[in-house]
């Protein structure tokens, strides 16, 4: 049964759901006014049903007056739900019976669909490896699937500027909870709350030893998940907080969702990839993947400081469609059976930067993408401290190393990027010439390009480095060099030295100071267009600060001391040890 847009629409608020263990979560459902049943589209986030974030991902009313049920729902220990809140612990069993009752309300015609970003896309995949018979399709936006690529740890570096945010923006519930029914001890929380909110971006970030965290510690509001990892990280702590390879229990299909500046870039990509080779039915393989020039919470033609078109927009994409239109569609197809064309489009819709288009693709990565070596180059100077090195297909000969000394008391500081930080700390690309004017950022620069170059697919790293200390880290950044010198971030990763042989888990191993030793750094996908007059360029450095923490050099335990010890690091590339970076060039 359907409604026309114009049709009245009934909204229920909390309406208790119980879970298996008894314990009742809330929602609010907006539904058709009209006597029938529909299909359900259900959201769960812990960022309150009633605030602005309920309804940001999907117009529930709009949603409703075109013959659906929508829940809105807060998930345990959060806002109107009862229960305890231990981030993702819960979600999978949440998830399961949330949607089956969801399938037994009276209006509901027992088919349910899923929708929601970041959290509440995990929310989604949490659910849906528990194959609930009524779930029929979902919509995960800008989430992840492996919490030690890019959630709490990144290239076994942990991911501060993230983590340490988003556990005292979660904190203002928390403390509402706790304080409910003494005013005056509120008052004094919620006054103690806002003035580390505020002095994050500057103080709060540089607290040490990282396991007595100001912030966190002060509020006593720290989610338990990031303390029971138990510095250094241990996977099977996190484990409920993890998607990657259980994707072949998925039945149902996913329009994935994500941006190239967003800090579950890679997880969306794996998601996709994942779904289309090993999802549990020809359904689920039918998965589909968007991905625009956005970061995580920036979808306009304005990201950081460029600005990509109107067409870039989430708003009016390639001024064809909103996605509230593009979701709808899906569950459209999915819930109501209509033939809508959908299922006839090509699988992925990407956004190419620099050329500012989008642009339909059948896989990924790209078939006819060349893998191609850009080596690193000093152009003949011993010790470059600074801002001559080169770039280039050839590769080296007999070359001097380049050095630069990396002090973990001066960091070099984050600008722009894949990064969901203090608002000090903006997302997006950004100018990154005030970073590469340090003594300890090496820069390797193509020689202008004399024609259009498009680089779309995963990109990676290769580098040869000694450093002084046992642990120690190293960073890498691709950067689009425009005529005017402009130098715009397109993306990066990191690999902490002890983590070299497993960047997402397992036994540290320290190194031997003044050793050699190849580290392969992960800087995710992009897709951009060099165009002809730009330079291709990479930032080698050993620290992004606060977006990852700061390697103390010692090889001590991750957080357990404030002592820092300056490291000096030697970069080489030479017959024996080519550095470079690989870069998937489309042809044309």
């Amino acid at each position: 049964m359907t409604t026309q847009p114009g049709q009245q629409v009934i909204v229920d608020y909390d309406v208790p759901a119980r879970m298996r263990d008894g314990t009742t979560l809330r929602a609010n459902i907006y539904r058709p006014a009209a006597e029938g049943q529909w299909p359900v589209l259900l959201t769960r986030l812990p960022y309150g049903k009633d605030l602005p974030l309920g309804n940001a991902i999907l117009d529930p009313v709009q949603a409703a007056r075109r013959g659906y049920v929508v829940i809105v729902q807060d998930t345990r220990g959060r806002f109107t739900s009862d229960g305890d809140w231990v981030p993702m612990a819960n979600e999978a069993r949440d998830g399961f019976d949330t949607i089956e009752w969801a399938a037994r309300l009276p209006y509901s015609n027992g088919q349910v669909g899923m929708y929601g970003a970041s959290y509440f896309g995990f929310t989604q995949w949490s659910a849906a490896i528990e194959q609930p018979p009524a779930l029929k399709a979902m919509i995960p936006l800008f989430t992840w699937s492996d919490p030690f690529n890019g959630v709490v740890f990144r290239g076994g570096a942990l991911e501060l500027g993230t983590m340490a945010h988003w556990q005292l923006q979660m904190g203002m519930d928390v403390l509402m909870r706790r304080y409910r029914n003494d005013p005056q001890a509120l008052g004094q929380a919620i006054a103690l709350w806002a003035k580390e909110m505020d002095a994050l971006g500057k103080e709060g970030y540089w607290s040490l030893p990282l396991k007595e965290f100001r912030p966190l510690k002060a509020q006593e509001i720290a989610p338990q998940f990031f303390l029971a990892l138990e510095f250094p990280m241990q996977r099977a702590a996190a484990e409920y907080m993890n998607i990657s390879g259980k994707h072949e229990r998925v039945t149902v299909p996913a329009f994935n969702g994500g941006g190239w500046y967003d800090i579950f870039l890679q997880d969306t990509l794996e998601h996709f990839t994942a779904m289309r080779q090993r999802g549990a039915t020809p359904q689920a393989r039918q998965s589909k993947l968007l991905i625009g020039p956005w970061a995580h919470t920036s979808q306009g033609s304005l990201v950081g400081e460029q600005t990509f078109g109107f067409a870039s927009t989430i708003a009016f994409i390639n001024l064809q469609q909103d996605f509230m239109t593009y979701q709808l569609r899906w569950f459209d197809y999915w819930l109501k059976g209509i033939e809508n064309g959908i299922a006839q489009e090509a699988p992925i819709k990407i956004f190419v930067m620099g050329a500012n288009v989008w642009r339909d693709e059948q896989e990924w990565p790209l078939a006819r993408a060349v893998e191609t070596r850009y080596y690193l180059h000093s152009q003949g100077h011993a010790n470059t401290l600074h801002g001559d090195g080169t770039l280039s297909t050839e590769p080296p000969g007999d070359e001097s190393a380049d050095q630069y000394t990396y002090d973990p008391a001066n960091p070099v500081i984050t600008r722009g990027g894949a990064v969901l930080m203090a608002p000090e700390y903006p997302a997006g690309p950004f100018d990154q010439r005030p970073v590469e004017s340090r003594g300890d950022v090496l820069v390797y620069t193509s020689a202008p390009l004399q024609e259009d170059l498009e680089v779309t697919g995963p990109i990676r790293v290769h580098l040869w480095a000694a450093s002084s200390a046992p642990d120690t880290d190293f960073v890498a950044r691709l950067v689009d060099v425009h005529p005017d010198g402009y130098a715009q971030n397109l993306t990066d990763g990191i690999i902490r030295a002890r983590y070299r042989h497993a960047p997402r888990g397992g036994e540290p191993m320290l190194i031997e100071p003044g050793k050699a030793y190849e580290y392969v750094i992960d800087l995710w996908a992009t897709s951009n267009l060099f165009k002809a007059g730009h330079r291709i360029r990479l930032d080698i450095t050993s620290s992004n600060f606060p977006r990852w923490d700061r390697n103390p050099n010692t090889g001590q335990p991750l957080g357990a001391s404030a002592e820092m010890v300056p490291a000096q690091q030697t970069i080489l590339h030479n017959r024996e040890h080519p550095s470079y970076i690989v870069l998937p060039i489309v042809p044309h």
